[in-house]
């Protein structure tokens, strides 16, 4: 007998996991609360495709299980009710994971610093085996199960907290969990829930995988327990660890992994990113040769303290994906006095208290969006403004040569743009429009 599955949410994902879930044999229906475009299509499979919102009837039926989009909450009244009956709930990375077994897979969470580490390794994995790069970096895990043809792949993936909670056999090779700080508090039910379950990314694991652990990170150190695999742990100022630097090379055990000079990317936690990029790499079986060319060759991520340009002799980095204070304290660390910061955006009910230690750097906070108030009791010389595009001309009005401007919001997108990466390219082009010269 087929069994049924029920697939909420539309996004690319849960368009990729219902593909795949045919394939795999089950019987799908497909929900979304919006319109569904590829509704034709995927009927032609033998899907059952509901839009523009949740019949009651869908409850009636018999699931195997629910695959829901992790941006959902489990606490939408539609969720909640199969919560309730106790009907498992994944999200699509189980899946894929079920699918293809034949994959080896580097997974990597933490609040900041994991597309980075991400992006990384999946160039030191394709540097010599056939790799792919998926989950909350932009492509499905699904979609890249579906569309793999019958060949072994070595998966760099990033999971967000929310993918994580959706997972029951998921089992990765190498895992890592950059750092822990408050972020997501308006979806999850705690601060102690949030930081729980980016532990789960080892849960499944069997003894011969590796779990590197940030001891720098005192919150990893308290939640990360019971690890059922081999666990190498990392810091960037302690040498009686596995992972572990000097002032010339960065070290796994005795091992020399690159040479620090060689990395072009900004700020000690960038260090940090390419000594875990490189120690996962290592155990997915890359030469030590190819992780230092890769090392050398490395520009650093878009909207990731990205270099935009020079303009009158000032210097001006997007930071657009420092969606939350601990992100956006790494990124003023990076830099010395004399910064102009643009930040603000939608409240996700964190204090931004952390950033006061900075204050003696910005020579000056033009803050923006739903918290644009929030910030005057944070910096001494702050100016309130509706708008990214009012700060940054104000923030141009007020920089001399040699001042530094940094967008590095520490809130997420939402209250006025669709998302991270669509802010930081409107500033690119703010920049580009505002400058008066050549960038």
């Amino acid at each position: 007998m087929v069994e049924n599955v029920l697939v909420i949410g539309a996004a690319r994902s849960g368009v990729a996991v219902s593909r795949l879930l045919v394939k795999m044999g089950y019987h799908v229906l497909l929900t979304d609360q919006k319109e569904i475009l590829q509704k034709n299509e995927l009927e032609s499979l033998g899907i059952e495709v509901y839009e523009k919102g949740h019949p009651d009837s869908l409850k009636e039926r018999q699931y195997a299980f629910l695959v829901k989009n992790p941006g959902i909450p489990y606490t939408a009244p539609f969720v909640a009710y199969f919560v309730e009956k106790k009907i498992p709930i994944y999200t699509e990375i189980e899946i894929a994971f079920r699918a293809r077994k034949d994959f080896s897979y580097a997974a990597v969470t933490g609040t900041d610093g994991k597309t980075t580490v991400t992006t990384l390794l999946y160039e030191m994995l394709k540097s010599e085996k056939p790799a792919l790069v998926a989950g909350n970096i932009g492509t499905p895990l699904s979609e890249c199960a579906l569309t793999a043809e019958n060949q072994e792949y070595a998966v760099a993936l990033e999971l967000s907290n929310f993918q994580l909670l959706g997972i029951d056999t998921f089992a990765p090779t190498v895992s890592t969990v950059t750092n822990l700080a408050p972020d997501h508090l308006d979806y999850m039910d705690s601060l102690e829930s949030y930081y729980s379950s980016k532990m789960k990314i080892y849960e499944h694991c069997d003894p011969q995988a590796w779990f590197i652990r940030n001891v720098d990170d005192e919150n990893i150190v308290h939640f990360a327990q019971n690890i059922p695999c081999k666990v190498i742990d990392f810091s960037l100022f302690r040498k009686d660890v596995d992972l572990y630097k000097d002032d010339t090379y960065a070290y796994l055990h005795d091992q020399i992994l690159f040479k620090l000079s060689d990395l072009k990317i900004v700020g000690d936690f960038n260090v940090g990113n390419a000594m875990m990029a490189a120690c996962m790499a290592y155990r997915m079986g890359i030469s030590l040769e190819s992780i230092s060319r890769v090392i050398a060759s490395f520009h650093g991520v878009e909207h990731r303290i990205e270099y935009v340009g020079t303009v009158r002799g000032v210097r001006i980095y997007n930071d657009s994906k420092a969606t939350n204070t601990h992100a956006a304290c790494a990124a003023l660390s990076a830099f010395d006095q004399n910064v102009i910061l643009l930040c603000g955006g939608k409240d996700k009910h964190i204090s931004f208290d952390d950033l006061k230690q900075f204050d003696s750097k910005i020579k000056h906070c033009f803050s923006f969006g739903q918290t644009q108030d929030a910030f005057q009791s944070i910096f001494t010389h702050q100016t309130s403004c509706q708008t990214m595009e009012n700060a940054l001309k104000k923030a141009f009005d007020c920089a001399r040569p040699g001042d530094v401007i940094l967008l590095s919001p520490a809130c997420s997108s939402f209250d006025q743009f669709k998302n991270f990466e669509v802010r930081g390219e409107i500033f690119k082009d703010l920049v580009a429009q505002l400058g008066g010269e050549a960038i």
